[in-house]
């Protein structure tokens, strides 16, 4: 079946390996360019004070190559560009508990977001596993990676494990709206099982291995706005686990499920999966 994808969201995680958990909280003041709407201002502040937080309470690992300028004192790291990853930050945010406390206001013309968020976190406490995924636009090869797509645009994925494991892809959109890309709306099972060192491509019949062609799911994207957002949300682990219970709402859409419940599904498994490896790929779609 070929779908359409409609969807405008953006979400946040870090990909880890993790122990105990603690309370933290964290604050950050977002200063917006002129072209970002105040709900992206709000997504990009809070996902900063998600990553304050975790920086306050476990530290950071900071390369030499990484321009992101990260100053202690008292206790509290001070974080003058903040561009870290899952990999620099030795924590991992597991869930928000209550809601996050904005503050808006303007400074001589410019957009400032304040925010403040509670959470439960864990520390990394080993190295993590290197998984290879890549978000392909209208090309089958990993060089069409992209971030940006356009209206009409095919949507493939590319994916490699040093080990053998499960595999789910979802993509929440803004209407709280959690669609299961993977495993495919035919697996009666809910699961798709990955074997080690083997390159796979997802979302296309053409270079499926024949016994599961019957079974692939391909997708197309499109825009009805001038510029959207979209998250594909992968989650892989050698352990194995299913799907979240889902729906099926349209022949034209992924199963799909309330973005709450998706939250509980995920938060439930990656506190009792300390091998539990999720990655985000945050997509530009544009209209034009």
């Amino acid at each position: 079946m070929k779908h359409t994808l409609l969807f405008l969201s953006i979400i946040f995680t870090i990909p880890v390996f993790s122990q105990k958990m603690k309370t933290v909280e964290g604050e950050y003041t977002y200063h917006a360019p002129e072209n970002v709407t105040l709900e992206e201002a709000k997504l990009t502040a809070l996902d900063r004070a998600k990553i304050q937080a975790l920086a306050d309470e476990f530290g950071t690992i900071v390369s030499q190559t990484n321009s992101t300028h990260i100053q202690n004192g008292n206790g509290k790291s001070d974080i003058d560009f903040l561009s870290i990853g899952g990999s620099e930050v030795k924590g991992e945010w597991i869930e928000t508990t209550g809601e996050p406390q904005y503050h808006i206001s303007y400074d001589q013309g410019m957009l400032v977001v304040k925010v403040s968020v509670k959470g439960k976190a864990r520390e990394i406490v080993s190295a993590q596993m290197e998984i290879k995924t890549k978000v392909l636009r209208n090309g089958t090869e990993d060089k069409f990676e992209s971030d940006e797509f356009h209206d009409g645009d095919d949507l493939y994925l590319s994916f490699i494990s040093p080990v053998s494991g499960y595999l789910a892809v979802y993509l929440v959109d803004a209407e709280q709206k959690a669609f299961c890309l993977l495993p495919y709306q035919s697996q009666e099972d809910g699961i798709y099982k990955i074997k080690s060192n083997k390159r796979y491509l997802f979302f296309n019949r053409k270079e499926a291995e024949k016994e599961l062609t019957h079974l692939v799911d391909e997708y197309t994207m499109t825009c009805s706005k001038g510029t959207e957002r979209n998250t594909i949300y992968i989650v892989f682990s050698p352990n194995a686990f299913a799907k979240a219970c889902d729906n099926s709402v349209s022949e034209s859409l992924p199963r799909e499920l309330d973005y709450a419940d998706f939250q509980r599904w995920i938060i439930k498994q990656r506190k009792h999966d300390q091998n539990m490896i999720t990655r985000i790929f945050p997509i530009t779609l544009n209209n034009n």
